[in-house]
């Protein structure tokens, strides 16, 4: 049987990061998971040592190579549309960094397994005693700022849009909100909740996605996030609540 899971890692020039061994040990230990490595034009050897990992990963791991770099989002959207045709139960995407432990993913799928209304879980960055959440003190205020514009654009109150921890029901709804390609692409988590709830509507979009506290969260090192995209963030983000209202 394929996999019940699809998901996707976008990668770009992550070869002095890259953890080959806990990407094994997930498809070593999990047989319900399927790894899709999505290369975005890396310059470094990142390419190779994809090769390598897929070659290890018993058939159960694949690299779908972009030939120039164009963006997390581009990555991520060309990653799920192609896991979406594998046709898994659930498709997903996660940070190459695992700033967010695979170990998660079991706690992502109970989440889809007991509430059959829920198409979208999202990891969120929630600091609270007994969870070890460890982030930058300036970078966790600023996105405390950035989540309460987001929730605001969204009309939606969101505590954390921007984990990159999201595990999705792979259905026709899903697919429509990947499909078109994303106007932004440091802020495309946004894009696509605005999509979502679009598409389905606040009051059925609330019901059907989910928050779900991590336990462990590291702000890894050789973060590729800039001043300026903190002011694109902000434009992009103008831009999808004009026209998501």
């Amino acid at each position: 049987m394929p996999p019940r899971l699809q998901l996707v890692i976008p990668c770009y020039n992550e070869a002095r990061r890259f953890k080959s061994e806990a990407f094994l040990d997930l498809v070593a230990t999990s047989s319900d998971v399927g790894v899709l490595f999505v290369d975005d034009g890396s310059t470094d050897g990142t390419a190779a040592i994809l090769a390598d990992v897929v070659t290890r990963g018993g058939g159960r791991m694949s690299v779908m190579t972009l030939p120039l770099n164009g963006g997390k989002g581009r990555a991520v959207r060309c990653g799920v549309l192609a896991a979406l045709d594998l046709q898994p139960e659930f498709v997903g995407y996660w940070d190459a960094d695992l700033s967010t432990p695979l170990a998660a993913l079991p706690e992502f799928i109970d989440v889809l397994d007991t509430n059959p209304l829920v198409d979208i879980v999202m990891g969120s960055r929630v600091k609270l005693i007994g969870r070890n959440v460890n982030r930058r003190m300036a970078r966790h205020y600023f996105g405390r700022l950035f989540a309460t514009a987001a929730s605001l654009a969204l009309r939606v109150g969101i505590y954390d849009t921007q984990c990159g921890a999201k595990i999705f029901r792979a259905n026709d709804a899903i697919r429509q909100v990947f499909s078109p390609p994303f106007q932004s692409q440091w802020i495309f988590d946004v894009e696509i909740l605005a999509r979502y709830i679009d598409a389905n509507g606040r009051a059925a979009a609330e019901v059907r996605m989910c928050e779900l506290p991590l336990r462990a969260w590291t702000e890894m090192p050789g973060s590729k996030l800039t001043a300026w995209h903190a002011v694109r963030a902000v434009w992009d983000l103008a831009r999808i609540s004009r026209r998501s209202n």
